[in-house]
C-alpha cells in the first residue's frame, strides 16, 4: 500500500477538505460509537483519520489519549493546521497501516475507511497483525467499510465491501479467536453533492 502515498497526498491537495467524498463537518455515529466503548481516560487509534474532523470532536469530548495514523502527510497537515495549539495534545502517525508496527497498545481502533481499500490478501494480513497488536485484550475495533450495495470504488482506486459477516470471517481467518463480533450496523453516508453510499458499522473485541 506504500505506493498509494502519492496518490493520496495529491487527492488531499486537489480539493479543499469539505470537497472530499467522505467528508462530515461533524462525525456523531463515529462518537456514538466510541463514546459506547471508550472512557475519556483511556487510549484511541484513529486509523486513517487524516483529514477528518473527528480528533476536533474527541478533543472537545475530553478525551486525552488520542493518536492519529494515516499514509497521507498532506492529510495530516490539515488536521494540524486546522486545530492550530491543540494539535500538540495529538499524536500523528505518518505511516502506511500494512507496514506500521505499533510501539504501544490502545484500548479502542476506529477506522472508518481503511479496511475496504486493501484489496490484496498480504495487505489484509498486515493490517489486521498491526489491528491485534495495537489493542489491549478487552478492547475495541470499530471498523467502517462499504456495504455489499456500496460502491465499487473510491476516489479511483478499487475497493473490498463487505458485510459484518464476511468483515468477521476476513478476521478470524487472520487472527483465530483473537476478534470477537460484538454488534453491527448499516449506514448511508451522503457525500457533499448528495449521493448516498452505503456501509457496513462493525465493533469487534480483542479478545
Amino acid at each position: 500500500m506504500a505506493s498509494d502515498k502519492a496518490h493520496w497526498d495529491a487527492v488531499y491537495a486537489a480539493r479543499d477538505e469539505d470537497a472530499l467524498t467522505w467528508f462530515e463537518a461533524t462525525p456523531d455515529l463515529s462518537l456514538q460509537m466510541i463514546h459506547a466503548y471508550l472512557m475519556p481516560a483511556d487510549a484511541i487509534l484513529d486509523v486513517g483519520g487524516g483529514a477528518s474532523r473527528l480528533v476536533d470532536a474527541l478533543l472537545a469530548d475530553g478525551y486525552g489519549d488520542v493518536t492519529v495514523l494515516d499514509l497521507s502527510d498532506a492529510a495530516l497537515a490539515i488536521s494540524r493546521d486546522r486545530l492550530g495549539a491543540r494539535a500538540a495534545s495529538v499524536r500523528w502517525i505518518a505511516a502506511d497501516i500494512t507496514t506500521w508496527h505499533p510501539d504501544r497498545q490502545v484500548t479502542l481502533w476506529h477506522d472508518r475507511a481503511v479496511f475496504h481499500f486493501l484489496t490484496t490478501r498480504e495487505d489484509r494480513a498486515a493490517y489486521v497483525a498491526a489491528m491485534r497488536a495495537a489493542l489491549k485484550p478487552g478492547g475495541y475495533a470499530i471498523i467502517s467499510s462499504f456495504a455489499l450495495d456500496g460502491p465499487e470504488t473510491c476516489s479511483n482506486l478499487p475497493v473490498q465491501r463487505y458485510a459484518p459477516e464476511t468483515l468477521a470471517a476476513t478476521l478470524e481467518a487472520f487472527a483465530p479467536g483473537q476478534f470477537r463480533l460484538v454488534e453491527s450496523r448499516p449506514h448511508v453516508h451522503v457525500t457533499p453533492k448528495g449521493n448516498q453510499q452505503s456501509f457496513q458499522i462493525s465493533v469487534f473485541q480483542r479478545m
